[in-house]
């Protein structure tokens, strides 16, 4: 399977496939294909991974399109502004996500539920307790929410992340929370009262624009009609 990643602030992903190869991909996630690939739906694994892609953000199904016949191309359009993250998922590269991350992989990687250890980072770190999980060999496309910024933790190296910028991470890196020192920066510095702390080693990719944060900015100018 060859890609490439095409167009901004909408990208799309366009991969090449010989015969026989397969693409999984997020439910409506195809934008156009060559006319032998063929779809089909599936709970992808059973109704026990069927429900955890659900806990996760995802549908409970998924959309596998086949190659037949020769070379064939199907392409996958990001749904918000941002970027088309590609990781190379191996059986020691384990890569965990944002809710609602995923939007194609190739056959060989396997999407499942992740739990966040600390129940503090669970519940205050901006993704709640369940995230998705990257495993088996392939590469995954995740949606990145604006600009991605990657960086690489050594061990024991920690970083500061507002809510919902942190988009992936290696299975490695230890995510914990910390409250914002100072009561009247908590209250009046608009950051909110924690932030996230990921420490190494691994890597840690970054978004910059989280949807909740854009959510935010639009609620006030939408009519409610009242």
């Amino acid at each position: 399977m060859n890609y490439e990643i095409k167009g901004t602030p909408l990208p799309v992903v366009i991969m090449t496939l010989e015969a026989g190869e397969q693409i999984k991909t997020d439910r409506g996630a195809m934008s156009w294909m060559s006319p032998n690939m063929q779809m089909s739906t599936n709970a992808g694994g059973g109704i026990g991974k069927a429900f955890g892609r659900m806990f996760s953000g995802e549908s409970m199904f998924q959309n596998t399109y086949t190659c037949q016949g020769g070379q064939g191309m199907i392409a996958c359009s990001s749904s918000f502004p941002g970027e088309i993250l590609p990781i190379l998922v191996s059986p020691t590269n384990t890569i965990v996500a944002q809710k609602s991350a995923f939007l194609a992989s190739e056959a060989g990687v396997e999407m499942s539920v992740h739990f966040q250890k600390r129940g503090g980072a669970g519940l205050f770190g901006g993704e709640g307790f369940i995230l998705q999980k990257f495993e088996g060999y392939g590469y995954v496309f995740l949606e990145i929410d604006g600009s991605v910024i990657e960086y690489t933790l050594a061990p024991g190296q920690s970083l500061i992340v507002d809510t919902g910028n942190l988009a992936a991470m290696d299975v490695t890196v230890d995510v914990n929370i910390q409250t914002v020192k100072g009561v009247g920066n908590a209250l009046f510095g608009g950051e909110g009262l924690f932030n996230t702390v990921v420490t190494g080693p691994g890597r840690v990719w970054l978004q910059t624009l989280p949807r909740s944060v854009v959510a935010g900015a639009v609620a006030p100018y939408i009519s409610t009609g009242n």
